[in-house]
């Protein structure tokens, strides 16, 4: 299973777009959506309700292998670290890989324990336009750089042991949440409103 964390504020089509083509590089089954309550390293100005951002990411997940949640609420963690080593207990039937954007590899070095996080479940780099250079010079990947896999070996991840990164590039996609907030701030009060932000964790 592929597991993409964010804020989702909103979700839009550039996150559907590389979870579906992070599931054919990597052969996954299914991809998770794990919208956070609140992100430590995102400040909260502008954060929409997490009912909202939730809604906005099962809206553009429709019909789609792509399964969005707020099971972190429910679990009661706020950190990457303490979410995957929950999310591996809880489901051990499943093996995980963490999605990320080259954007968030060039701050990994700043999450918590994110060393903890590559011992936990493998990582799937996606290239991003000016972004790729700072991820290749950034403290996370000098340590993690040893541990690189060939993207040729990318649907092997499963037999792959910890630590392991797998740099994955797909056609880019334009859209960004910054712009979709600053051409319509109101974007979340259309959203569903009804309490659905403590949406149920995927299935087993």
């Amino acid at each position: 299973m592929g597991l993409l964390g964010g804020s989702f504020n909103p979700a839009h089509k550039g996150h559907r777009r590389v979870s579906l083509a992070a599931k054919r590089a990597l052969a996954l089954d299914e991809v998770w959506w794990l919208v956070s309550p609140g992100n430590p390293l995102k400040p909260a100005a502008g954060m929409a309700p997490l009912a909202a951002r939730l809604a906005s990411a099962e809206r553009v997940a429709r019909h789609a292998p792509i399964r969005p949640t707020a099971i972190e609420r429910r679990l009661g963690t706020r950190y990457t670290v303490d979410s995957l080593r929950k999310l591996v207990r809880l489901y051990p039937q499943h093996r995980f890989i963490w999605l990320m954007g080259a954007d968030n590899l060039a701050e990994f070095h700043r999450w918590r324990d994110w060393r903890g996080i590559a011992r936990t479940v493998a990582i799937a780099v996606v290239a991003r336009p000016g972004y790729d250079g700072r991820a290749l010079a950034s403290p996370a990947m000098g340590w993690l750089r040893r541990h690189a896999r060939p993207a040729g070996q990318a649907k092997r991840w499963t037999m792959w042991s910890l630590p392991a990164l797998v740099r994955l590039r797909f056609r880019p996609d334009p859209t960004s949440a910054t712009a979709i907030r600053a051409a319509d701030p109101a974007w979340h009060r259309r959203m569903i409103s009804s309490d659905r932000s403590g949406a149920q964790a995927p299935e087993s």
